[in-house]
């Protein structure tokens, strides 16, 4: 390490986010950035400290220290390549990821780990600045056939991995444009759209095929894909969302999460059907039922549509803040408190709270009766949910359901080929990432079910490298 004992002497700094009473009004990204001699020295407080268990914690395996280094010495472009090495993607992952490598930095211990995600970000926006990510096609061809179907992290990770092994790569995308959840499902705040649109760019340069608004098992079926390709990836995600079923639920008024933030997207990207039911948050009481980041993306996109009260409530007990005796470091995902920039910018959070019904008017939904509950061990030690009793009525006149989701859409594609699922209704695959029809393999959420973008990417790396193996056999 260039400076080993700067951590001693140069504090943490974060970027931090736009004034709020400037964000609330667009949908540019929240985050700012640091210049090049700040960043340089936020990296120089990499420690050196023996055991890097930022990389134990990274799902890619990204080297941390080395390339804190180089972007402390100012080389920018070795700095980036290293992080290549292992993420296909770091320009969205060090604007999207929860960071598991900084949870896990020695420094974590005093509250003041290395600013990792933000000098990723940072590093990959000085190497597109200056020019020094460019396309590498491979350099021969194979002559085999891959199709990729689906384009989220995983599917766009599998066909770069796929492509520059030499193979003939081709991508098929429902939606209108690449970059599944990653376009569709995160908002602008987030994740600029022009920033997937870029890396999309080079992708094509480098020789893979994108054919969007079209679905595989309904536009096309799914045995001509499997008659014409040698290998088939399943990177679909998981897109089935979990539901409630409390009275009222079939009032008008009541949305999945992912229905209103993939609607807001494509009404900024000028992709909006007027013929479609529009769900905005003008002027209304919002109750955002789920406390996770798609919850907190429902906060941050209705106080930008104008909502006149945002309401987060969540099942689950209030995390501690700051740090929890139940995940101790160096645990990559601990249990604590997540205040996001939407919630800054405006929201009630309200914990250990269950949806009972909902209550409208003309068959609209106005209210929804809540109530206080507990959770309590059995006598086999496992947690049950206690109800107290103490009920309430919250005003909502929209409310977005964000409690996840179960597993991919079996309907179509899937059931067509055959392919079968695990215990929780996941493409079922074995270590290679076959699943249990020939030359058909799964990646990313279809396979593992809703989890990171991180995790995503690291999955799709991994399946690729298995069906290549299987393709040169």
């Amino acid at each position: 390490m260039g400076n080993p004992k700067a951590f001693m002497t140069i504090p943490r700094k974060e970027s931090g986010y736009r004034l709020i009473s400037e964000r609330v009004h667009d949908h540019g990204e929240v985050e700012q950035t640091l210049n090049r001699e700040d960043r340089k020295q936020q990296a120089s407080r990499c420690m050196d400290c023996g055991i890097p268990f930022c990389h134990w914690a990274c799902p890619l395996g990204n080297k941390m220290p080395e390339w804190q280094d180089h972007i402390y010495k100012g080389d920018w472009k070795k700095g980036v390549e290293v992080l290549h090495e292992t993420n296909n993607f770091p320009e969205f992952t060090g604007r999207v990821c929860p960071a598991p490598c900084e949870k896990s930095c020695v420094l974590a211990l005093h509250e003041a780990p290395v600013t990792i995600r933000e000098n990723e970000a940072s590093v990959t926006e000085v190497a597109f600045l200056e020019g020094m990510i460019k396309a590498s096609p491979p350099k021969r061809r194979t002559g085999k056939k891959v199709a990729v179907i689906g384009s989220g992290p995983a599917g766009l990770a599998a066909a770069q991995q796929l492509n520059r092994k030499g193979h003939h790569v081709t991508v098929f995308e429902k939606d209108n444009s690449p970059g599944g959840l990653l376009r569709y499902g995160i908002p602008n705040f987030k994740l600029s759209k022009h920033i997937i649109d870029r890396r999309l760019a080079l992708l094509v340069e480098e020789g893979i095929a994108f054919i969007t608004n079209t679905e595989i098992g309904k536009d096309i079926p799914g045995r001509q894909i499997m008659d014409e390709y040698d290998a088939v990836c399943l990177a679909v995600g998981a897109g089935k969302p979990r539901d409630i079923t409390p009275p009222g639920r079939d009032l008008t008024g009541i949305h999945f999460a992912m229905d209103f933030l993939s609607q807001e997207i494509r009404l900024l990207q000028g992709e909006y059907a007027h013929t479609e039911e529009r769900i905005t948050a003008k002027d209304k009481h919002v109750l955002v039922i789920g406390g996770g980041d798609t919850g907190s993306d429902c906060v941050g996109t209705s106080n930008r549509q104008g909502a006149r009260s945002v309401t987060q409530i969540e099942i689950m007990p209030k995390p501690p803040v700051g740090s929890n005796p139940a995940t101790p470091w160096p645990s990559p995902y601990p249990q604590v408190l997540k205040t996001s920039s939407s919630h800054e910018e405006g929201c009630e959070r309200r914990w250990l709270l269950n949806t009972l019904a909902f209550q409208g008017e003309n068959g609209h939904v106005k209210e929804a009766v809540v109530e206080e509950i507990s959770w309590e061990k059995d006598e086999k030690g496992r947690f049950t949910m206690v109800s107290s009793g103490k009920r309430e009525t919250l005003k909502a006149d929209l409310v977005l359901l964000a409690l996840g989701f179960v597993h991919p859409v079996q309907e179509g594609l899937l059931n067509e080929l055959g392919v079968t699922y695990d215990v929780r209704g996941n493409v079922a695959v074995d270590k290679q990432h076959s699943s249990s029809v020939s030359k058909v393999f799964a990646t990313g959420d279809a396979m593992m079910g809703a989890s990171l973008v991180v995790k995503a990417i690291a999955s799709g790396r991994r399946a690729a490298e298995n069906m290549h193996q299987q393709l040169i056999r």
